[in-house]
């Protein structure tokens, strides 16, 4: 059986210290990284022109390292790093999974940042020794160097917790952290993780190095000037969260509890982030075809995807459950708008109400199948 990220993610949260404090942490890092950026830069003064090369060509230094580790001991299995890979391909690649980007919680920054220790570790047993070999030569262009190199490290930290926050956050919406957030995003798939996108702050070696991957992100519906007709129905079903959403994003058996759906098309069992599939329709009194696209599946929690229809139709589904006493409370989110003219006239006088009276008719039908099927599963079992 496919072992889902939800799961992994509550077992990853079991193991975690109880002791564990994720502010403790992130402060202990930026504190440490601060305090030796400026010991390193302390003794800088009166910089020529030509030692200021030092701080590009560090960064550069940097990027490449960052780009090495994270390509061939991160994604490679070696013997000498393995702790290095099981944490990174191991945890966090299966922490974050396409659809399964963000973290929920604070408690989540433990499989994003590095252990604390690990910043001592690149200060004293990296960092420091270049800086001595370099003091040799010259004082201000060691100072450079250091910093930099510590620099290097906080920036990615920063980046990269930035990459895996929540959509709704205004850093998201940053130029850079945009660009790098889908670029980790694309590097997250399961199929392209040990071969584009390694970079984390600039994808310099990436293009250098010709993996660098670039999908455009399919603009989201709802961000069109014109309004979608919204509705969304509650209810009640016996049956813990996991297995009501599993049996609802099992878009095969669709046309078992909704009045709409006619045939479906697609693969079989709950679809995850990506899945496409097809479906035929008779809604609000006519026949049309649906193109769908599973945008995000939170096993237990939200289970997302839109389509385009005929008649310039687009539609976003939302399925959201929350545990309701002994059972699940199901909430159905249908938006959908028309292109054009002639249509959005007929949807406000008729076809709006009858998708409503549809779609209500649905859920109740939802709660008896889903029952129904959940009691056999556990009849089986």
């Amino acid at each position: 059986m496919r072992q889902t990220t939800e799961a992994f993610r509550s077992r990853y949260r079991a193991a975690i210290h109880p002791l564990y404090n994720p502010w403790l942490h992130g402060a202990f890092v930026l504190l440490f990284g601060v305090l030796a950026i400026g010991m390193f830069w302390s003794n800088v003064q009166q910089v020529q022109p030509l030692q200021w090369l030092t701080v590009p060509l560090t960064l550069l230094f940097f990027n490449f390292g960052v780009y090495s580790v994270h390509r061939h001991l991160g994604h490679h299995k070696k013997a000498f790093a393995k702790m290095f890979y099981a944490r990174h391909a191991g945890d966090h690649h299966s922490f974050f999974t396409p659809g399964h980007m963000t973290y929920d919680s604070a408690r989540d920054w433990r499989v994003i940042l590095f252990p604390a220790w690990l910043i001592v570790i690149h200060t004293l047993f990296i960092t420091l020794p270049g800086w001595w070999l370099l003091v040799q030569a010259n004082v201000n262009v060691a100072g450079l160097f250091g910093g930099c190199m510590v620099f290097g490290y906080l920036a990615y930290e920063v980046f990269h917790a930035c990459e895996h926050l929540p959509p709704d956050n205004p850093l998201t919406r940053l130029p850079w952290i945009r660009q790098m957030r889908r670029l980790h995003e694309l590097h997250h798939r399961r199929e392209r993780m040990q071969e584009c996108n390694f970079n984390i702050v600039l994808p310099l070696m990436d293009y250098l190095f010709g993996t660098l991957y670039w999908e455009p992100e399919t603009a989201p519906m709802s961000h069109s000037r014109m309004p979608m007709t919204r509705l969304q129905h509650p209810i009640d079903i016996a049956g813990e969260p996991i297995a009501v959403l599993a049996y609802a994003a099992s878009v095969s058996r669709w046309p078992e509890w909704h009045p709409s759906s006619l045939k479906i098309n697609g693969p079989q069992g709950p679809l995850h982030a990506g899945s496409h599939f097809e479906e035929d329709i008779h809604a609000g009194g006519r026949p049309g075809h649906l193109s769908w696209e599973v945008t995000e599946y939170l096993p237990g929690r939200r289970w997302c995807a839109q389509a385009h229809g005929d008649h310039g139709l687009s539609l976003l589904l939302t399925y959201e459950c929350s545990t309701e006493g002994s059972g699940t409370q199901f909430v159905r989110t249908l938006e959908y708008r028309f292109e054009g003219l002639g249509m959005r006239i007929a949807n406000q006088l008729l076809l709006k109400r009858r998708i409503g009276r549809e779609s209500a008719a649905s859920m109740l039908a939802l709660r008896d199948m889903a029952t129904q099927y959940i009691a056999s599963a556990r009849a089986s079992a």
